[in-house]
């Protein structure tokens, strides 16, 4: 009790991260409540075509070209894309951990074997693997998530194996070894517990690289065209980008909001883990 209560005074003396933090909230219920605030489909016709935001009462963030409501857009959108963020950075965790878990813990051949399979995927851009991915497996909003997870999970799998290589060699790991607990069961109870600190706060910034990936794939036409995700409003959006950059402008702002967001958590959960930071 006193470590969390130690942790929550040391997160909330970070302003920047508590007002990203409730950013965040406030982004999610507006994704959870997006079918009851703007019912129906957001690829409908809604209204006149190219309404420019705070011309019209009934649309305020404006229409596109074909008349669709961009705030039933936005608040959909961000429903596909926190969900494809949240998806892709829980494959990467998962590959991260299992990965250097394995290398970390085992170490020998296994380390070697494991490591070199890590620096082999981190040689590729993790954008172009995720496209590639895509290109191969087809455009589905879960595919979509897959394939960024997949490219991302290299620095997961680093940061735990420098850390349960660390950890191998604790007195507790030792005791739970001469007490014969399973290998697995050491891993799982034992060392992974004490390597989370450092994963959790990557964390966020997978999330934000994930949002920005599927955006970028979005705006290039690789993801499903039957959904409404950030990325794809600003794909429908570049060819009146001259005419009407609202439609481009108002989904990269909300990204830009959200990236910061996270990384303003980033920084405070930072801070708040860090033991080095206690007494400051």
């Amino acid at each position: 009790m006193a470590k969390q209560n130690d942790f929550y005074r040391r997160f909330s003396r970070n302003w920047s991260g508590l007002v990203g933090l409730v950013f965040l909230i406030l982004l999610t219920a507006v994704a959870l409540a997006a079918d009851k605030l703007y019912p129906g489909s957001p690829l409908q016709m809604a209204g006149q075509p190219m309404i420019w935001p705070f011309s019209d009462a009934a649309f305020p963030l404006g229409t596109d070209r074909l008349g669709r409501d961009l705030a039933a857009q936005l608040a959909h959108g961000a429903r596909i894309s926190l969900m494809i963020g949240l998806s892709a950075t829980v494959f990467a965790l998962l590959l991260g951990l299992l990965v250097g878990s394995l290398a970390g813990y085992f170490r020998g051949w296994v380390d070697s074997i494991v490591m070199r399979f890590c620096d082999l995927v981190a040689t590729v851009p993790p954008f172009l693997l995720a496209l590639v991915i895509v290109a191969v497996l087809g455009p589905s909003t879960l595919k979509v998530a897959l394939a960024i997870g997949v490219s991302s999970w290299p620095p997961i799998a680093r940061i735990v194996r420098a850390e349960c290589l660390a950890l191998r060699e604790r007195e507790f790991v030792l005791a739970a070894v001469t007490a014969g607990m399973s290998d697995l069961r050491i891993v799982l109870t034992q060392v992974l517990p004490n390597a989370m600190t450092p994963v959790i706060v990557m964390s966020s910034i997978l999330v934000a690289s994930a949002i920005l990936n599927e955006s970028s794939l979005a705006f290039l036409g690789f993801t499903d065209p039957n959904t409404v995700s950030w990325g794809i409003v600003i794909g429908n959006g570049k060819s009146e980008l001259r005419t009407a950059w609202y439609i481009v402008m108002l989904p990269g702002f909300v990204i830009l909001l959200t990236v910061l967001a996270l990384n303003q958590v980033n920084d405070a959960l930072n801070d708040a883990l860090n033991p080095q930071l206690k007494d400051r």
